[in-house]
């Protein structure tokens, strides 16, 4: 698994083991293909990890799931942030600035549509009253954590398990203060999986770091928007098993919104707990049409 990326050298560890790491150089048949941190790759050459020690990316496996971005809605340019994480972890603070929905919006789209599960993980807890934030997003059924500095860890831990989980944030959430929480020799670890240029992780690059109890946490930098320009309203919907089957018979055309833009989505023949999932997708529909991330 390929743990950390930093100036042509790619930071992998053998069979998923923090404790078997490896240094590689992507294989010149590879061309520019895309390596980034969670991709399963076959190595072959010098596996033994000593220092000065290079081996080649000769192969990417198939990704099970991808974390996309783009730099803004107008951006053809497709970036994957994240392969194979099967969890989100979408990091957002309640105070000191006061949160705003776009920005989770747009990583829950990210989520969904990638084929992540995501959870809201919610900082500076301390601070203010985390329920009205978190109501937001009570309709799409998001498992919801408090991560302040006067909270116990144990029950996030618990959802991470030995799973790969993904962390995104704005800079200056506390995803940092949080990563460090989670895994207290951080700096350390980050220096045995990388072997990269220093072994020194900044807040420009993403780097996979293990937990105790045999999962693994990819600490991503802050960003300050999530493009969504690769994300169509089918995409979206169509993650939710629920209302899938049920835009089947919108018209041509139609983009979910409901009237006035759509008065005939069937989407509004729905009642009850999926009437209120159709209002809360729309929401994410409406996050992603006027590129409100802050």
């Amino acid at each position: 698994m390929v743990v950390s990326v930093d100036r042509g050298r790619w930071g992998c560890v053998l069979g998923g083991d923090p404790d078997r790491p490896v240094v590689t150089m992507r294989a010149r048949e590879l061309g520019r293909t895309p390596i980034v941190v969670g991709d399963d790759v076959d190595i072959v050459g010098d596996l033994s990890g000593k220092i000065d020690t290079l081996a080649r990316i000769v192969r990417v496996g198939e990704r099970r799931t991808v974390l996309r971005r783009t730099a803004d809605d107008t951006d053809p340019y497709e970036r994957v942030v994240v392969a194979n994480a099967e969890q989100l972890l979408i990091v957002a603070a309640l105070a000191d600035p006061p949160p705003r929905t776009g920005f989770v919006e747009r990583a829950l789209v990210a989520a969904y549509v990638g084929g992540l599960t995501p959870i809201l993980c919610l900082t500076k807890s301390d601070l203010a009253d985390p329920a009205e934030f978190s109501a937001s997003f009570a309709d799409l059924d998001v498992p919801v954590v408090l991560a302040g500095q006067s909270e116990d860890l144990s029950e996030l831990t618990q959802i991470l398990g030995t799973k790969l989980t993904a962390l995104i944030g704005h800079s200056g959430v506390g995803k940092s203060t949080l990563v460090n929480r989670l895994v207290p020799d951080a700096h350390r670890a980050t220096g045995i999986v990388s072997g990269v240029g220093k072994g020194r992780h900044t807040s420009t690059q993403s780097v996979a770091l293990p937990l105790a109890g045999g999962g693994w946490v990819i600490d991503t930098p802050g960003i300050r928007s999530f493009g969504l320009a690769h994300i169509s309203p089918q995409n979206v919907v169509a993650a939710f098993s629920d209302l899938a089957e049920t835009i089947e018979d919108c018209p041509r055309g139609c983009s979910h919104l409901g009237p006035p833009a759509d008065p005939e989505c069937a989407l509004d023949t729905l009642t009850g707990d999926a009437a209120r999932r159709v209002h809360a997708v729309r929401e994410l529909l409406q996050a992603v049409r006027t590129n409100d991330a802050w």
